[in-house]
């Protein structure tokens, strides 16, 4: 064990820090010059991490120390989520990347407030409530999903500049340089970057320029081989130096469109693959927005999410409200609070710009009351009837009959998406979740671009269903499940956290947020504690050491639970968060083992002493 003293300035204020490498991970090298700090490590990726100066935690621990680099260069947070997201677009292509869009939640340290920005990717303007359907029914879900008629114009790239240009200090091309170096040299592919190919080794090589990058010699990349991405660094270098205008309208956006409007099918193929419906001239159109985050107050905490189209934010903090207004929160009353939650999710939001999101009256007090006491010793029938939230609270009541919108029949879900968060020395926090939606997207690489498409329109409800807040419109954002989180206590950073995974994103971190505050878990536990999805079903998806330490007592009450099948089959959620500890200390914690284990980063690993 190697001990070493620096003083390092923290948040303004010079501090002694004691520097432990702990067993496991290579030595570190400390050195401070005019305030930066610059810290080398090993190759070992560890799920939890302590100390000062900034923190990072991603899935992936080529991201966490691309954000790490941005962080020691004398970067913040948003320059860091940014690179850290640029970089998952290279080691985690088929759940983020340029071409998809993501939502991100930050709390600006300087200002001492909470803002968000929205990159949802939207709909083409061509784009009806019947472009999912055909003949009256909706299309056959895997031909939605590998189709150019899936892409969604993409949101990630603006949301980039705007992030940068309103609470960065990059450059888009300074930002995106640690993705280029990671694609030029490439990353050694690990057992989930091979097993999530071959899951998709069938759809990739129905396309031309998908199976030349992902399938090599005609099979997935080995497990202990260098991936290499020439291409998308070549692109990445490009969009730095001319900007966003490359794809809103430029020649990359021109080439996007072109392989959306007609995919590089193989010959002989026999894949029904459908064209799809984006114009140049709908990602000129295209703006990222800053939007006011969900705020609720639970435990003394003020919890910050994303607000509509996103229905994370709304959705956990419903349940939230409903847990506290409970004379006892337990496991039974968690799937309870999320069945409730999850009905009037399906019922009322969509895209604010599109439909009329009762937002407030969906994270009221009144409301979560009048919610709360319908919970009893035993499960409510499922699916749930969604809620009245219009403001006259009294008796429990429901809107009625569960074929009014309580439950929607769920798409296949998969561990799509991916999640990072990032602190830096002055205090600001970003909770950032990224994605292109399925694993793989829509499974098309934009020949020569080194990256794949979204397919997010999939978020959609296909319909025929008359009054859903979800359905297909021109340049409507999907309703997406994603929810970043960002907890504050008295005005400062307590807490981040956020998941992939579909719809189980919400439940992911409403059941960490419950493990951490109710049941007392450190946050490291709460993350690694086995988990269970009640999203207004009559089955909840658990995973088997849920079901083994939680099924009888829960079943007796009424619960029937099932393993989730799709790969990794099992598991639910990859989280990455951070814990503020005082005294300048972050703890940085990701998975231990689900989606292969994630990666805690900090800046300075050690104990303060004075």
């Amino acid at each position: 064990m190697s001990i070493r003293r620096v003083a390092v300035p923290l948040v303004g204020v010079a501090v002694s820090l004691t520097f432990v490498a702990p067993s496991g991970t290579a030595q570190a090298s400390i050195t401070a010059a005019r305030g930066d700090v610059q810290v080398t490590r090993g190759e070992a990726k560890v799920p939890v991490a302590e100390g000062y100066g900034g923190a990072v935690s991603t899935v992936d621990l080529d991201a966490s120390k691309a954000a790490l680099r941005v962080l020691e260069q004398g970067g913040n947070a948003m320059d860091a989520a940014v690179a850290g997201a640029a970089t998952l677009g290279v080691t985690e292509p088929y759940s983020a990347g340029l071409a998809g869009g993501g939502f991100l939640v930050y709390y600006d340290a300087r200002r001492g407030k909470v803002v968000t920005i929205d990159g949802r990717e939207k709909a083409p303007q061509a784009m009806t409530e019947t472009s999912l359907q055909e003949n009256g029914a909706a299309i056959p879900f895997d031909q939605a999903v590998t189709s150019g008629l899936s892409a969604g114009v993409p949101g990630s790239v603006a949301q980039w500049e705007l992030a940068l240009d309103r609470y960065g200090t990059f450059s888009l091309a300074k930002a995106l340089q640690p993705a280029v170096d990671v694609a030029t040299r490439g990353f050694t592919v690990d057992q989930t970057f091979h097993d999530q190919t071959a899951q998709n080794a069938d759809r990739f090589a129905d396309f031309t320029s998908t199976a030349a990058l992902y399938l090599p010699n005609g099979a997935p990349p080995p497990v202990g081989s260098v991936f290499r991405n020439p291409d998308l660094a070549a692109t990445y270098r490009e969009l730095g130096r001319r900007g966003g205008r490359w794809l809103y309208g430029g020649k990359l956006g021109q080439e996007v469109v072109a392989t959306v409007k007609a995919p590089p099918v193989r010959p002989g193929a026999t894949r029904v693959v459908r064209p799809g419906l984006m114009e140049v001239s709908d990602l000129k159109a295209y703006r990222a927005l800053e939007r006011r985050p969900t705020k609720i107050e639970f435990k003394g905490m003020d919890v910050y999410g994303m607000a509509p189209p996103s229905s994370g934010g709304s959705t956990v903090g419903e349940a939230l409200n409903i847990l506290e207004a409970l004379p006892k929160a337990g496991l039974h009353e968690y799937l309870e609070a999320s069945r409730l939650a999850f009905a009037d999710r399906n019922k009322f939001v969509g895209d604010p710009d599109h439909v009329d999101v009762p937002l407030k009256e969906l994270l009221s007090d009144g409301f979560a009351k009048e919610r709360a006491c319908l919970i009893g010793d035993v499960a409510l029938p499922s699916p749930a009837a969604p809620g009245s939230p219009d403001g006259s609270y009294g008796e429990c009541r429901t809107q009625g009959a569960a074929a009014a919108g309580g439950e929607a029949a769920e798409k296949p879900e998969g561990p799509e998406t991916t999640h990072l968060v990032v602190t830096d020395r002055w205090g600001d926090v970003a909770a950032y979740n990224i994605t292109i939606e399925q694993t793989g997207g829509n499974g098309i690489v934009v020949p020569g671009r080194g990256f794949l498409l979204n397919n997010e329109l999939t978020d959609f409800t296909f319909g025929p269903a008359p009054g859903d807040p979800n359905l297909p419109a021109p340049g409507k954002r999907p309703r997406s499940s994603m929810a970043p989180t960002i907890i504050l206590k008295n005005g400062r950073p307590l807490l981040a956290v956020g998941s992939p995974g579909g719809a189980t994103i919400i439940t992911t971190v409403l059941q960490i947020l419950v493990n951490r505050y109710e049941f007392g878990m450190s946050l490291p536990e709460a993350i690694a504690a086995p988990r269970a999805s009640q999203r207004n079903a009559a089955v909840t998806q658990a995973e088997q050491a849920f079901i083994d330490r939680y099924g009888a007592e829960l079943t007796a009450r009424g619960h029937r639970f099932a393993i989730p099948t799709t790969p990794p089959v099992g598991e639910i959620g990859a989280a990455t968060g951070l814990e503020f500890l005082g005294h300048g200390k972050v703890q940085a914690v990701a998975e231990p083992s689900r989606r292969g284990g994630g990666s805690a980063l900090v800046v300075v690993p050690g104990k303060l002493t004075r």
